[in-house]
């Protein structure tokens, strides 16, 4: 195995956050796939990186020695990223840009911060939309570019679209749910059981869609545009519900657990990306943005 960025981007999280699940959490990904990527690199290297107990890990001497060098190194390859589209660093204006309530709240901030700390001459002006205005927005010229789910507008020729991540969608259930206890939980096995809807963004349509394609209905009890609702409600036993791993978090701010397990059925992915109207030249701005975005979810996968 040779080391790459994305083992590097691992090892920093890691080290950063001190738990194997909140690095996973920072990168939208799974804690086995941090944990393989840390014992690959420190087989790479051939020393010990971290130390592991029973709270989460610390860094060895040599992994705080590694740490610099790895910081450094993705710091050299963003700027190598955006080193041929010249961009000067006083360079000075607005970007407007449309957001649904899923970017603004779980994605974009800490690429809003990069872009930032890049370009601090530009300001983002956002707007959080809804995703049918985003849609209406741009297919009339009242919005040049958009951060949102990405997966129905896809679907509409006068739109371009640009996924920058892709989430995978898995049942949150309780702890101690007997569903835990199966080897493969399908929806037949999810649908007799009391079901929390989220609406915002596009999550009921989305929803309701693959339910009707395995054949099934959820028995939906309640609905909310409220994710920490429905972490409270799948903590305290009142239902099941299926979201994507960039809005789970496995305790609530009263610190009752719960768990995500996959479904074996196919469940599509929540895709977040950058849409635009086709045939539209963007501007310069926002093909900065645009590129700084995509830099960052590339050193991250």
């Amino acid at each position: 195995m040779k080391a790459s960025l994305r083992h590097f981007r691992i090892f920093v999280a890691t080290a950063e956050t001190g738990q194997i699940s909140k690095a996973a959490l920072t990168l939208f990904t799974s804690q086995p796939v941090v944990t393989e990527a840390i014992k690959a690199l420190e087989a790479e290297i051939g020393v010990k990186l971290f130390e592991r107990h029973a709270k989460g890990v610390s860094l060895t001497s040599e992994g705080a020695v590694f740490l610099r060098h790895a910081r450094r190194a993705l710091d050299a390859a963003t700027e190598a990223m955006q080193a041929p589209h010249q961009i000067r660093h006083d360079m000075t204006g607005v970007l407007k840009l449309a957001c649904s309530y899923t970017v603004v709240s779980y994605f974009l901030p800490p690429l809003l911060a990069r872009f930032q700390r890049k370009y601090p001459g530009i300001r983002v002006e956002l707007t959080e939309l809804t995703h049918s205005q985003i849609k209406d927005s741009l297919l009339n010229g009242e919005i040049e570019l958009a951060m949102c789910l990405t997966s129905t507008l896809e679907q509409i020729d006068a739109i371009d679209t640009l996924v920058l991540a892709r989430s995978r969608r898995r049942l949150w259930l309780p702890v101690n749910h007997p569903l835990l206890s199966k080897k493969r939980i399908q929806l037949q096995d999810v649908q007799p059981e009391p079901y929390i809807l989220t609406t915002i963004d596009d999550a009921e349509r989305t929803t309701l869609c693959y339910w009707e394609a395995a054949g099934l209905k959820p028995n939906v009890i309640f609905r909310t545009s409220s994710i920490e609702a429905v972490r409270n409600l799948v903590a305290v036993g009142a239902g099941v519900t299926i979201l994507s791993d960039m809005v789970y978090r496995s305790w609530t701010l009263e610190n009752a657990r719960l768990e995500a397990a996959t479904l074996s059925d196919p469940v599509p992915s929540m895709d977040i990306g950058f849409a635009w109207k086709r045939d539209v030249k963007l501007e310069r701005y926002a093909r900065v943005f645009i590129d700084t975005c995509w830099a960052s979810s590339t050193e991250a996968s």
